[in-house]
């Protein structure tokens, strides 16, 4: 698995609305919120895949509500994005309640023009106005390369004003499979340690798990009182803590691509994110988002610099010692966050040494390809390293690499 089929980026910019534009597009706001409320309403405890809600929902949105009809079909794909949103949340089983001000738009129902204005469906006319952003800012890059075509996007009404955030994709060029002597850099998931390197470079997780927690009490708190400030107030913070979480992983992906980059690896490894959930127990579907997003981020980040993303078979990696081969559970300690080799009394930390066994893993079984092509050597902090030993540290590298 080496990333998405697409490169996506998304531009926020303003819109400069016209007096009457601005209504029409309020009214359109009021009417997608209904939309995605109905068909909610029509698919709760009943299904929740697009498919599935479409069928369901779409006639009885197009008799209902003055939506076209195709966004109608976007209104009902995202009541299914809410509905299973609501039934992963732990705890949570609450019907979702559309009262953000936004409004989803796909190339059906928006036009990029080279003016860089643009024009979007509402109920009745289409609407053009003009995006307002920097002379320099970072949305021209996107509006200016033909290679980026505009994509599926998202209206936002706040303190007066529209603003859009205009999406991208560009197709993913095909990545080159390493060669038998490439380097890969190992990445074990975890819940102390997010994500930690075969590097030995380390990536908390403490501060997520600690705001996701506040914020589930809160949530609890706020609908219990379920009156219209309460209900203000969890959409803010809900708000908050995915730009707080989204912000994040965005962070941690970087320094890890970074990582790779700096230690010449052509493979980052994961282990597999349904095996990483089920070995950790105190995992909760928030943990399994998280490393679902923040392997996301990694690869499709990563296929712009010709690295190829993998997942490899996590089992046994945290009991397995690095320097000998064997295993057993009570190698580990859990709770200190320790590895202990039994047999040969190697001790390095749990996380740690389960990420150099998913490179070593990733190099002994070649997943990238059904020839069986992989790399040779797996990253280390001092050097890199074959699964047989075979160590040649930093300093020899770089004399190699020396012109």
């Amino acid at each position: 698995m080496s990333g998405p089929e697409y490169f996506r980026r998304t531009a926020v910019t303003r819109l400069a609305v016209e007096a009457d534009d601005r209504e029409r597009l309020l009214s359109m706001v009021r009417e997608w919120k209904r939309g995605c409320q109905i068909a909610v309403n029509v698919a709760w405890e009943v299904c929740h895949t697009r498919n599935e809600v479409q069928q369901l929902a779409y006639e009885k949105l197009r008799e209902r509500t003055r939506l076209g009809s195709q966004h109608a079909v976007l209104a009902t794909h995202r009541a299914a994005e809410a509905i299973k949103g609501a039934l992963e949340r732990e705890g949570d089983g609450t019907k979702p309640e559309f009262t953000s001000p936004t409004v989803v738009y796909d190339s059906r129902t928006l036009t990029l023009f080279d003016d860089r204005s643009i024009s979007l469906t509402t109920t009745g006319d289409r609407v053009r106005c003009r995006l307002v952003f920097p002379d320099h800012g970072y949305q021209s890059q996107y509006l200016d390369d033909d290679r980026w075509e505009p994509a599926k996007s998202t209206l936002h009404y706040r303190d007066g004003e529209f603003h859009l955030h205009l999406g991208f994709r560009r197709p993913r060029p095909d990545v080159e499979l390493p060669t038998e002597d490439a380097t890969v850099l190992g990445v074990s998931l975890g819940i102390e340690n997010l994500a930690v390197t075969s590097t030995a470079r380390f990536f908390s997780g403490a501060e997520l798990t600690h705001r996701h927690a506040e914020f589930t009490d809160l949530r609890e708190d706020l609908r219990e009182t379920n009156t219209r400030s309460a209900r203000r107030t969890l959409r803010q913070a809900d708000e908050r803590m995915g730009n707080f979480t989204r912000n994040t992983l965005h962070e941690i992906a970087g320094e890890i691509i970074s990582e790779a980059e700096t230690h010449g690896c052509s493979v980052i490894a994961f282990g597999e994110l349904e095996g990483v959930r089920e070995m950790l127990e105190r995992a909760t579907p928030f943990h399994g988002r998280t490393f679902e997003r923040l392997f996301e981020f990694v690869a499709y980040r990563s296929a712009e610099r010709d690295i190829t993303v993998v997942q490899v078979n996590p089992e046994y990696t945290s009991q397995r010692c690095t320097s000998c081969g064997f295993t057993h559970p009570q190698n580990r300690d859990v709770e200190a966050n320790q590895f202990e080799c039994l047999k040969c009394g190697n001790e390095a930390n749990d996380d740690y040494n389960a990420a150099k066994n998913i490179g070593f893993r990733c190099i002994r079984r070649g997943p990238l390809s059904s020839r069986g092509v992989g790399a040779k050597y797996c990253a280390l902090g001092s050097g890199r390293v074959t699964p047989d030993g075979e160590f040649i540290p930093n300093e020899d590298l770089e004399a190699v690499q020396k012109p």
